[in-house]
């Protein structure tokens, strides 16, 4: 029976009419997401809580782990691992992480600095894709200032304790394009005008 439940499939695939180009491309374009302004936090509102970790997330002896909470409620997380990779060697490296709702409101600057202020190492990089500039410009706010050398693939940012020593207030979170805009909605003033003499 077994070659007679073969035959048949093969007579099966015969009978299939076989499409005489290829299947067209889809026609269905995407549109990117509008980027929905977000009012930025205050740094009163956002602090960490350490966690455990996780294995390659904070966890172990030389890690460190934070929940990054705003207003009461949990919007990401960062940690602190120890690895050796060059072109550093052994080293304290930061990683953070952003709830989406989260994203673009000076969270992850906030993040970043308490990360590395609770910290107990005194230098930290921070590895990332160059093209993630968000996560640069977050991480430039908050102290860290570029190590890169040209040939290397990522971007790689430090921060030292005692010359972040200087600013002990957290990064300020800068205020989004309605607060220029409604600054250009205000007429100007005239100067005042003097009576006419006659």
């Amino acid at each position: 029976m077994p070659a007679a439940d073969d035959a048949r499939k093969v007579a099966a695939k015969r009978r299939r009419k076989q499409r005489s180009s290829p299947k067209p491309a889809s026609t269905k374009t995407t549109t990117p997401k509008p980027r929905v302004a977000r009012d930025p936090v205050s740094a009163q509102d956002v602090r960490l809580v350490s966690t455990k970790g996780t294995k390659g997330r904070g966890g172990g002896a030389d890690g460190e782990a934070w929940r990054i909470e705003h207003k009461g409620r949990r919007a990401g997380q960062v940690f602190i691992n120890r690895i050796d990779q060059p072109p550093v060697g052994p080293h304290a490296s930061i990683q953070i992480y952003l709830n989406q709702a989260s994203q673009g409101r000076g969270i992850g600057r906030l993040g970043y600095h308490l990360a590395c202020v609770q910290s107990r190492y005194d230098v930290i990089y921070a590895h990332m894709q160059k093209s993630n500039l968000a996560s640069a410009r977050a991480a430039e706010a908050a102290g860290f200032v570029d190590a890169a050398l040209p040939e290397e693939r990522q971007r790689l940012l430090v921060w030292r304790r005692q010359s972040a020593a200087a600013s002990v207030e957290p990064p300020t979170v800068e205020l989004q394009s309605s607060q220029t805009k409604s600054d250009a909605q205000r007429a100007p003033e005239s100067p005042p005008t003097e009576p006419e003499k006659s």
